[in-house]
């Protein structure tokens, strides 16, 4: 059985490429990130389609907006199966714990089980520079995040997402029950790109991560499935 912590990330907006990787990785993966730029090219057939497959799927579109915005926006989504839905935490404790209360009032009146909604802390692609030009000087990144996480616990959300570098210390502060998902997972080796807090597999996994986000070391490696093998091979036993 494929190991669900893997969740890779269909960063594509042309669906014969989501075909055509979901189809060479096949029973390796299970869980896929369906996020902006594939939604918004090609809409809910693709959820709909990895769902037809067996898969499970985080559907990462960030909302952030006035509470009965998001809140009805998430009740619409929901009702394509998604297995993870997000927002931002930046949007405030009213907004999250509106989401969070409407999306498990309307998951009960259909009879559905309610989906996992986890909220954005701070994007991994934020470094020091970002964070002083944002005018949070006065306030450490990691401090800032980890407010985040625990405003999401308080507000009812089953989790949040953040770098790999705050996980241990959400861990501690929010329990095991708190779900953790890492984008900026980068396996020995691999490239950078636009990520800056970043970490290997194993390292995550050891410091808390409960998902690890994982896109271009896998989609563009010279054979895909073996890059998911290894990072596999790298968390079995933790």
């Amino acid at each position: 059985m494929a190991d669900e912590r893997l969740i890779v990330a269909l960063d594509f907006h042309n669906f014969d490429d989501v075909k055509n990787l979901v189809n060479e990785l096949g029973d390796t993966v299970v869980y896929y990130k369906v996020g902006m730029e594939l939604f918004y090219s090609v809409g809910a057939q693709v959820v709909d389609w990895l769902k037809s497959q067996g898969k499970k799927v985080f559907l990462d579109l960030k909302l952030n907006d006035i509470p009965n915005t998001v809140a009805g926006g998430l009740c619409s989504l929901m009702t394509l199966g998604a297995d993870i839905l997000n927002v931002h935490a930046s949007g405030g404790y009213t907004m999250m714990k509106t989401a969070a209360d409407r999306l498990h009032e309307e998951a009960a009146k259909r009879g559905i089980i309610c989906p996992k909604l986890i909220a954005i802390t701070v994007l991994t692609s934020v470094d020091q520079n970002d964070w002083n030009n944002m005018g949070y000087r006065e306030i450490p990144m990691a401090e800032q995040v980890v407010r985040f996480a625990k405003l999401a616990q308080f507000a009812g959300l089953d989790g949040v997402v953040s770098s790999p570098q705050e996980s241990r210390v959400i861990r501690e502060q929010c329990g095991n029950d708190f779900l953790i998902v890492t984008p900026g997972i980068r396996p020995a080796g691999s490239d950078i790109d636009d990520q800056s807090r970043i970490s290997l597999p194993s390292y995550a996994i050891r410091d808390g991560a409960n998902y690890l986000v994982v896109g271009r070391p896998i989609r563009s490696a010279e054979n895909p499935k073996q890059a998911a093998l290894d990072i596999l091979e790298e968390i079995k036993d933790l």
